[in-house]
């Protein structure tokens, strides 16, 4: 009998699917012909699939609001981006690449600020205000307090997962895993130390699942410390920062980039306080790593003496993208 469901969890080949009907949890396994048309199911994934003995068979998966590589997930709604105030230090660069990737695959995004403590007052203060403006000025959901895990801070992000598929992410190392363990005890996530030498943390997360907690399905999922732009076309850039958006349709040339564009409406507001520098650096900063993509891929493509096979182009790019 063919139901349909949710796989929420996926480890060596084997999917748990929680059946829509029975709220029951069905084990099973991918068609065959699955690998032969280069599908891969993942966690999050709604599929139809057959219950019938021993073990379930997912016979078709449906389509996708979204996808992320990094965490391997499907149809996420909300994301909690982690950042560490210190071990790893916080990078407005890294944070921002995190958002303008989050803001690609239209999900929501929520910025959560850990080991405030570690820093000192003034430097607290700093953070505080730098993060905040995320909120005044681009309208995102920001918890900063200086207690990362105190009770109501915590209870306020729980509100936030219910009807809603949730993945937290962010640097190796930045406490997601220690955040989810405040958010639910029961789940036991194993956590690790950072690793001094190259300022990263170690990947404690091995498998995405999913967890229902708060009438939300919430997944753990492994940390990174880069993450690039390369499926991010230059001309979407601009539409990818929300504070940019409330201001694109007041500049005179339709489609500016906010660059070099005179009367544009986005420098206006940046000149007057509206949209924070850090966040302008780095668009203009990632909007150079794109075209620099482009350029790239034009040179390889127009060099008669390069290899310009799709398996040689995806092999350069992980070269110039591996963590």
């Amino acid at each position: 009998m063919e139901k349909t469901g949710r796989i929420i969890k996926s480890i060596s080949g084997f999917y748990d699917v929680l059946d829509d009907e029975s709220n029951v949890l069905v084990r099973t396994r991918a068609r065959g012909n699955f690998r032969k048309r280069k599908i891969k199911p993942l966690v999050g994934d709604k599929v139809s699939f057959d219950s019938t003995g021993d073990l379930g068979y997912i016979l078709e998966i449906l389509p996708r609001e979204n996808s992320l590589v990094r965490p391997p997930i499907a149809n996420v709604d909300q994301a909690i981006v982690v950042t560490s105030a210190a071990e790893p230090n916080f990078s407005s660069n890294l944070l921002d690449k995190i958002l303008v990737n989050i803001e690609h695959n239209e999900i929501e995004p929520v910025i959560y600020l850990t080991k405030a403590d570690l820093l000192s007052d003034e430097q607290y203060a700093e953070l505080k205000t730098t993060l905040m403006g995320y909120h005044e000025h681009a309208d995102y959901q920001v918890f900063c307090d200086r207690d990362s895990y105190n009770d109501q801070q915590v209870s306020k992000l729980k509100a936030t997962f219910a009807d809603k598929v949730t993945v937290f992410t962010g640097q190796s190392g930045a406490g997601k895993s220690t955040l989810l363990n405040h958010i639910d005890h029961d789940l036991g996530l194993a956590t690790a130390e950072i690793s001094q030498t190259l300022n990263r943390g170690k990947h404690t997360t091995r498998q995405v699942s999913l967890f229902d907690i708060e009438g939300g399905l919430v997944a753990d999922t492994p940390g990174f410390s880069s993450i690039d732009l390369q499926n991010i076309p230059a001309e979407e850039l601009p539409k990818l920062f929300p504070e940019f958006l409330k201001y694109s349709d007041m500049c005179q040339f339709r489609g500016c980039r906010h660059v070099n564009e005179p009367n544009c409406a986005v420098k206006e507001k940046l000149s007057e306080g509206q949209i924070m520098q850090s966040r302008y650096d780095n668009y203009l900063y990632f909007l150079n790593e794109i075209n620099s993509y482009k350029k790239d891929i034009e040179e390889l493509i127009f060099d008669d003496s390069k290899d310009c096979t799709i398996n040689f182009i995806c092999r350069y790019y992980e070269s110039r993208t591996r963590c």
